[in-house]
């Protein structure tokens, strides 16, 4: 039976479709940074090392301009990663990117699980008068039928439009106050897996530009990627602000579930 292919860091430095505050597109070095900080090893808590040709690679940072020309490139980024053998892992940029990735994954991997942690929904029609911001990139991932199921997990700040698009797309939604009375996400594979930082709450993720209390731990989003059974076909780590990370406590935590779910997509 032939291998997976394996997981490839891969960095998406795009931060023009934030709505806020920019700073994301300067977190891929940093992450990596704390990736290859002396202060941790190269192995993940079921003890596999990430290390060497069998384990997590890194195909570099693409190079993007700030303007929506980004997508075309990082979906044919992405397409040229997959054909290299090997599948994305994704370190943002802000959380527009995940739409186009989608768009190349779906060429190996059509329709997969989306397991999305977020604060946000991120299913605006439009936001600010662009339809690709980073409020958006869901509600364009499920008008192209890019998931076969989408799944968020840690949101609180649903207001009436993205609610009335959850309930149009059939998106499935554990919100804080139904994980903190013991809702779980059953995921199975084929699933990519998309983590915003600002799912954690600004305790254990300050590095972040809009920070939303009352959120997950970093134990919570470990537990769900390590529970997630079958296929991860890829993943991205995004919305990390390094601006606002003068402790360099969020690239600690980027990198941490960086290497989990590089384990994971491993296993």
């Amino acid at each position: 039976m032939p291998s997976l292919p394996p997981p490839r860091l891969i960095g998406l430095p795009y931060d023009a479709s934030s709505s806020f505050l920019r700073g994301p597109a300067e977190a891929p070095p940093r992450i990596r940074e704390a990736l290859r900080s002396p202060a941790g090893n190269d192995w993940a808590e079921d003890v596999r090392y990430l290390t060497g040709p069998d384990g997590l690679g890194d195909a570099g940072d693409l190079e993007l301009p700030p303007t929506g020309a980004a997508r075309a490139l990082i979906e044919a980024g992405i397409v040229r990663l997959q054909a290299g053998g090997a599948r994305p892992l994704a370190l943002g940029g802000d959380h527009s990117v995940t739409y186009p990735i989608l768009r190349a994954v779906n060429q190996a991997y059509p329709k997969p699980t989306i397991l999305h942690i977020d604060a946000h929904p991120d299913l605006y029609e439009e936001f600010e008068g662009d339809r690709f911001s980073h409020a958006c990139p869901f509600a364009r991932i499920m008008e192209e039928e890019l998931a076969g199921r989408l799944v968020q997990v840690g949101i609180r700040t649903m207001n009436r439009h993205q609610h009335d698009q959850a309930e149009r797309y059939g998106v499935e939604v554990i919100d804080m106050r139904a994980w903190a009375n013991g809702a779980r996400p059953r995921i199975e594979g084929p699933v990519y897996i998309s983590i915003d930082l600002d799912a954690l709450d600004p305790a254990h993720a300050p590095g972040v530009s809009h920070w939303e209390p009352g959120g997950l731990t970093v134990r919570d989003v470990l537990g769900m990627v390590q529970g997630v059974s079958g296929l991860i076909v890829g993943a991205d780590v995004v919305e990390f602000n390094p601006r606002r990370d003068p402790s360099g406590m969020t690239a600690a935590v980027a990198a941490k579930l960086a290497k989990e779910l590089a384990s994971r997509m491993l296993a």
